[in-house]
């Protein structure tokens, strides 16, 4: 139903197209600085562990499957690399493990939003898919109430990735300081390849704020829709 109805279209296609853009992006970013060496040859790995010691922190390097799946876990303390981000002496490498070493410094300094983010994380796994079960629910029994409690949950997850966007920018915002300070990458070219692989990464938390506030300009759209046709 919903899919046939030429609005959820003009909603949902743009943020669609934008997502599929931003997964284009990164990945062809990624891959393109994963061919070029950075000056020292550092991998990734040892750029993780020369971070750390920079900064003072103390958190365990782990490995982890996937491309592009590496990660900081606050939880555990964790640094998570992928096999192809570890081993690799490339200035995409670095890019990607000093932003993660970001998070890491975020975790350590007790940066304001990414703990609230993190404390969403329960919280927005379980009304992220309540909110829409609600919404259709209410909508197709025509049950007002019920429908906008699943637009009122499925916010949770407008809200977290609100939350995210500036969370990621500063992480990498320290990842850039991070790799100058330390002088793993100083090549003005170098730099700019970091930029460009951490800026494509920021344009996939781009793409999913919006696709989360199209759906849910979509849901009021519905209910405001059928609001007017009862008056």
């Amino acid at each position: 139903m919903f899919l046939l109805d030429p609005m959820y279209f003009v909603f949902a296609l743009p943020a669609l197209l934008l997502a599929m853009y931003a997964q284009w992006k990164v990945r062809s970013t990624y891959q393109r600085f994963l061919k070029v060496p950075n000056e020292g040859r550092i991998t990734g790995l040892e750029a993780a562990r020369m971070l750390q010691r920079q900064a003072g922190l103390s958190v365990r390097v782990e490995g982890t499957r996937g491309v592009l799946s590496d990660h900081y876990d606050p939880r555990s303390k964790v640094l998570r690399l992928s096999q192809g981000v570890a081993e690799s002496a490339s200035v995409g490498a670095v890019a990607i493990v000093a932003h993660e070493v970001g998070h890491a410094l975020q975790d350590e300094q007790s940066f304001a939003l990414l703990q609230i983010r993190s404390g969403l994380v329960p919280i927005v796994n379980f009304t992220s898919w309540l909110g829409p079960i609600l919404f259709f629910a209410g909508y197709l029994l025509a049950l007002q109430s019920l429908a906008m409690v699943g637009v009122i949950l499925f916010g949770g997850a407008v809200l977290f990735s609100l939350l995210t966007l500036p969370v990621e920018l500063d992480a990498s915002r320290r990842a850039m300081a991070m790799l100058k300070d330390s002088r793993i990458i100083t090549d003005k070219k170098a730099l700019r390849g970091a930029r460009s692989v951490l800026s494509a990464a920021a344009l996939t938390y781009v793409a999913a704020l919006a696709q989360a506030v199209s759906t849910m300009l979509y849901y009021v759209f519905l209910l405001g829709g059928r609001g007017r046709r009862r008056s």
